[in-house]
């Protein structure tokens, strides 16, 4: 038995059920792999991950380790683990993987110092809890960091802010900037999953509510638009005018927070930002509002200050929370203010998760052979790989598209030729 700390091994076999039936949606990450296997590009290399671990992780995990790397795996968030995943990497992939679900933060850190015992060329984070451990309190083991990647918004916004301040110490590919990461997984999965998330904790109605998202970026669009779908009456919070703007035209209705908590049934928030949702927004929320969060890390709801202004809490349903205020008014706090489409329902779908993995496994690729010529700073994903991930699932998805002429290529390609 490989070096792991999972729930229960006995999982395993559901486990291994429940991976090959995500990969069945995933044929661009089998292409790669078949490559993978018979290449072999990541010989000699290492890679820790701290990812969700779920079933298209599970894949991907596979996938590394057929092309030659040593792999070692940790969950990025206490709630998001699939302990039956889990047990079928150890037990089947002999892949090393710390995470249990409902990890308290000790172990959750304790699993992150596992996953780095591996001492790894490659880092690949979802939400920057990797690289920021090794900057803080594992700093001999950059010296051996080729580079790494980033999955998510929030650790894109972490990393690049490192790198402005001249800290970061090794390259890192932002692969939630690729096109086909963010505009299919942040949109299309984080829209229906988050969904699934909240109606299997609640088991409430969408159509008829006020449904309050915060943040208009690429995941808060998928949301409103699938809660919109669902009959809900969606209103959008927002603090970047341009954003505002974009969902005034795309026909939500647009007001502070402020408003919002005073009309509100069901509030998601997707911002990225601390306490969006704050103490005064509670003191005018009506009696029943349900509250939950699709940011990467649970600070956007200021959890605190409600559970100081409440006289009774209690947990009444698996993943909610009941909190009584002092004016008898009751919250409910779904996956205590983590991510709902994780903590409650079981993430994004594995269509979406097969570009966003494929973009993962091809960027290790990338690193391994063009290391030498990277800076310490956060890079995109070459244009390249982008593409050809389009490319790979149109392709198994069975449709065809336009190929340009020379006559087309040459036109577009000039300056001269006008009317």
């Amino acid at each position: 038995m490989v070096k792991s700390d999972i729930k229960d091994i006995n999982l395993a076999k559901k486990g291994v059920l429940r991976i090959e039936w995500a990969a069945r949606e995933m044929p661009v990450m089998k292409i790669i792999a078949e490559r993978f296997r018979k290449e072999k590009p990541l010989k000699g290399f290492s890679v820790s991950g701290c990812l969700h671990v779920t079933t298209e992780t599970a894949n991907l995990m596979e996938t590394l380790k057929a092309g030659g790397a040593e792999v070692a795996l940790c969950a990025s968030n206490p709630l998001s683990t699939q302990d039956d995943v889990a047990a079928s990497l150890v037990r089947f992939s002999k892949i090393p993987v710390f995470a249990i679900k409902g990890e308290d933060n000790r172990t959750y850190y304790k699993h992150i110092n596992n996953a780095l015992s591996i001492k790894p060329h490659v880092t690949m984070d979802d939400g920057a809890d990797l690289v920021s451990t090794l900057h803080k309190s594992k700093r001999d083991l950059i010296k051996n960091i080729l580079g790494g990647t980033e999955e998510t918004t929030t650790g894109v916004i972490r990393l690049r802010a490192m790198a402005d301040k001249k800290v970061l110490k090794y390259p890192i590919i932002a692969v939630n900037d690729a096109y086909t990461k963010y505009l299919f997984d942040n949109r299309y999965g984080t829209g229906q999953s988050t969904i699934d998330g909240i109606m299997r904790a609640t088991n409430r109605l969408i159509a008829g509510s006020v449904f309050v998202v915060s943040g208009y970026g690429w995941c808060g669009k998928g949301i409103a638009m699938r809660a919109k779908g669902m009959g809900a009456r969606v209103i959008i919070t927002e603090s970047n005018p341009l954003r505002a703007l974009e969902a005034t035209m795309d026909g939500f209705e647009v007001m502070p927070i402020e408003g919002a908590s005073m009309i509100g049934n069901i509030f998601v928030t997707a911002t990225g930002d601390v306490n969006v949702i704050s103490k005064e927004c509670f003191l005018s929320m009506k009696d029943g509002a349900i509250l939950c969060n699709s940011g990467h890390f649970n600070v956007e709801i200021d959890i605190d200050s409600l559970r100081k202004m409440s006289k009774k809490r209690r947990q009444i349903r698996d993943f909610v929370e009941e909190y009584t205020l002092k004016n008898n008014r009751r919250i409910y706090l779904l996956g205590e203010g983590r991510l709902i489409n994780l903590a409650a329902a079981e993430g994004h779908p594995s269509a979406v998760m097969d570009m966003s993995f494929a973009n993962q496994a091809l960027c290790v690729e990338y690193i391994s052979k063009n290391y030498k010529k990277l800076e310490k700073k956060v890079y995109s994903v070459p244009e390249d790989i982008d593409r050809r991930i389009a490319s790979l699932k149109l392709k198994a998805m069975g449709i065809r598209i336009d190929t340009l002429t020379a006559e087309q290529k040459k036109y577009l390609e000039s300056w001269e030729m006008g009317t």
